[in-house]
């Protein structure tokens, strides 16, 4: 049986986007799945889109999330370099071989030429093709051409008659005209290969099993097929991923509230979470369990369980997943997430260590994401409170103002600030006040935090400290 052989091949054009993230992680675990290889390329032929230190962030992404790759620019192997622009003799080697084979031609034509041609096009509402105009050139003209320095490209000769067929293991048999397939370029004028002839080229060459790509690709594959086709190569198992979209069903991008991975991770989401989300974003295994850790995805994933139908991100359910790693933290890993974020909005100058994770830890289990902390904590640092309707109309009810005034009385007198001594106040409330329950603790809650929901509520009182409890319980 051959060996499975996935790539992850991103362009260094900035952050790394979830989507491109997905197509990391599932390219990762079949390969993983199958015993196989992973393999991450870097695809930088379009020079002009390169960002400085995207690449970094390409291994940083892959490390973080426990993508390691069994071969790649950093760690080497058989099949390298590794990165595209390291490779650029290779493509100019098979694109002037399929010319030699009569399955490509030189062509010459300015872009002014290209240029009338779109315009024509549009004008007759027809797509546009090029017409042909190089591909009869005889071997004289081509050789006077480049000998008075003519700039040219190279172009397949696509068939454009019948039909191209293939099979995707997603979207299962695919066909496509030929009459519409452009003859692409392969070798541009700047001797830097297109994407779609450097894919092939890379993937024979890196003996690459399975190509996995979102679906985006599947008008592409014909073209990648036949030159496939032109050089006599096996074609690789194709699987095509659904699109990731928002709520309204288009295509996700940061305006809708996607994030490239580094600033969810910068947020305060956790790795292993976030590749557990999106795992499930287009597939679903045989169960209904949704929590998985990268080595169970490994055993479980079966790519025949992909969808076809669009996933959807959804940020509640990603809050959702990641609220079930972030308590197993430990106090030092939740600290270690949360604190630069405390410290970037509030003055924490007189705020002792003690206090500062004495206040994480008792949000341990009421956050989804490390920055949270700043929304659910701001009740600590703002001098007024103001209360909801919701929260006023509790505090019309039953006997809360009695509570109230009745736990003041209490805690006012505390000469030493401490929990149990909170603790012995609310106690004593209850007794003089006669309430027990929601009865008890909800206006007190309400008085000193405007929330009605909240963590353990002597924490609370404590962490406040005396002179905040005792000035928001007398207005």
């Amino acid at each position: 049986m051959m060996e499975v052989r996935t790539r992850f091949a991103p362009s260094p054009t900035g952050f790394m986007h979830v989507g491109n993230l997905r197509s990391a992680i599932f390219a990762y675990l079949i390969a993983k799945h199958y015993n196989g290889k992973f393999i991450l390329r870097i695809e930088d032929t379009d020079q002009t889109r390169k960002v400085e230190g995207a690449i970094d962030f390409i291994y940083n992404t892959c490390n973080l999330c426990g993508l390691i790759p069994d071969e790649g620019p950093s760690n080497g192997g058989a099949y390298g370099p590794y990165i595209q622009s390291e490779r650029l003799h290779l493509y100019q080697e098979y694109a002037h071989k399929l010319v030699e084979m009569g399955q490509a031609y030189y062509c010459f034509c300015t872009e002014e030429r290209l240029e009338e041609l779109r315009a024509k096009a549009e004008a007759n509402k027809v797509p546009f093709l090029y017409d042909r105009h190089c591909k009869n050139l005889s071997k004289e003209e081509i050789e006077q051409k480049i000998n008075n320095g003519e700039k040219y490209v190279i172009r397949q000769i696509m068939p454009k008659t019948g039909l191209s067929v293939y099979n995707d293991l997603v979207y299962g048999e695919m066909t496509f005209e030929n009459k519409l397939l452009e003859d692409q370029i392969l070798l541009k004028s700047d001797g830097y290969p297109t994407y779609n002839f450097a894919n092939v080229i890379d993937d024979h060459l890196m003996d690459i099993t399975h190509v996995i790509r979102g679906n985006e690709y599947l008008t592409s594959t014909p073209k990648y097929n036949h030159l496939y086709d032109a050089f006599g190569w096996e074609k690789p198992i194709y699987i095509h991923l659904p699109m990731v979209v928002d709520y309204d069903l288009k295509k996700l991008s940061k305006r809708h509230g996607a994030a490239s991975f580094m600033d969810l991770y910068n947020n305060g989401y956790l790795p292993e979470a976030v590749v557990n989300y999106l795992s499930l974003l287009g597939w679903s295994p045989e169960t209904t369990e949704e929590i998985f850790s990268l080595e169970e995805l490994i055993k479980v994933f079966d790519p025949s369980r992909i969808n076809k139908a669009p996933a959807v991100y959804d940020v509640k359910k990603l809050n959702w997943v990641n609220s079930h790693y972030i308590k197993k933290l430990s106090l030092d890993e939740l600290v270690k997430i949360t604190l630069p974020h405390l410290k970037e909005t509030y003055d924490l100058s007189d705020k002792s260590n003690e206090w500062i994770r004495h206040l994480i830890e008792i949000y341990h289990n009421h956050i989804s994401y490390g920055k949270e902390i700043v929304e659910v904590t701001d009740l600590f640092f703002k001098k007024d409170i103001t209360l909801d309707e919701e929260c006023l109309e509790f505090m019309n009810t039953g006997d809360s103002r009695k509570v109230v005034n009745s736990f003041y009385n209490h805690v006012k007198n505390i000469t030493d600030w401490t929990i149990e001594n909170i603790v012995d106040s609310i106690n004593k409330t209850k007794e003089e006040a006669g309430v027990k329950g929601k009865n008890l603790y909800m206006p007190i809650r309400i008085m000193v935090s405007g929330q009605m929901h909240g963590p353990e509520l002597p924490d609370t009182i404590y962490l406040l400290g005396r002179d905040a409890v005792t000035d928001r319980l007398s207005k």
